[in-house]
């Protein structure tokens, strides 16, 4: 059984705290380790498609680009560490990540083109903790994927309907465009990707 700490942890407290290949999933949200839930199965087929799409434009467009599997996202002079659901990897700028070699930590925006949390019962994380880091942190894109309609309203809408929410770093701030049903997304980071939002949505249906 894993102990979690139940003071408030730096960043580097955090990293070698860090159980290996355990069932459970943790965060550091400002110094506060968090329990992450369990995803669901749509939660994962989700990810699973856009890991296997967004590959296909990165080859296509040879770009020096990865998506690693398990990547930690610090806020730089923060005490916090994210584990995006999906991440595309700059590899041309991790020569400037110090933290990289040893730690898979990422702390630059540079090195992130893209990054995509998709929506859990945790939401406010993504829309609010999350969406003002990234973009203080410079991310040039953020995508907030909300198949389930969990997040709140004047995110998604009243009545709720699922949303992916494209957030584009212009000038230091996110401009936000939303898309839903047959919305075909608009990424500046992959403009030709051919992907709607309900391609997205229903990744899991058979």
């Amino acid at each position: 059984m894993i102990q979690a700490l139940t003071k408030l942890v730096n960043f580097q407290e955090f990293v070698e705290w860090l159980p290996e290949n355990a069932a459970v999933r943790y965060e550091l949200h400002n110094g506060d380790i968090v329990e992450m839930a369990q995803p669901v199965g749509e939660h994962e087929e989700v990810i699973s498609f856009l890991s296997i799409e967004i590959p296909v434009e990165i080859k296509r467009l040879g770009l020096p680009y990865g998506i690693p599997r398990q990547v930690i996202v610090r806020p730089p002079e923060k005490d916090s560490g994210y584990f995006p659901d999906v991440l595309v990897l700059n590899r041309a700028n991790l020569a400037n990540e110090t933290l990289w070699q040893k730690q898979s930590t990422l702390s630059l925006g540079a090195s992130i083109p893209l990054v995509i949390e998709v929506v859990s019962s945790n939401w406010r994380d993504d829309y609010y903790l999350k969406y003002a880091d990234y973009e203080e942190m410079g991310i040039a894109e953020y995508w907030i994927v909300d198949y389930a309609a969990l997040g709140g309203r004047n995110f998604i809408g009243n009545p709720k309907q699922p949303t992916i929410s494209v957030c584009s770093l212009v000038e230091g701030e996110y401009q936000i465009v939303k898309f839903r049903d047959n919305d075909r997304i608009v990424s500046l980071t992959f403009p030709d990707l051919n992907l709607t939002a309900n391609q997205i949505f229903q990744a899991g249906a058979v």
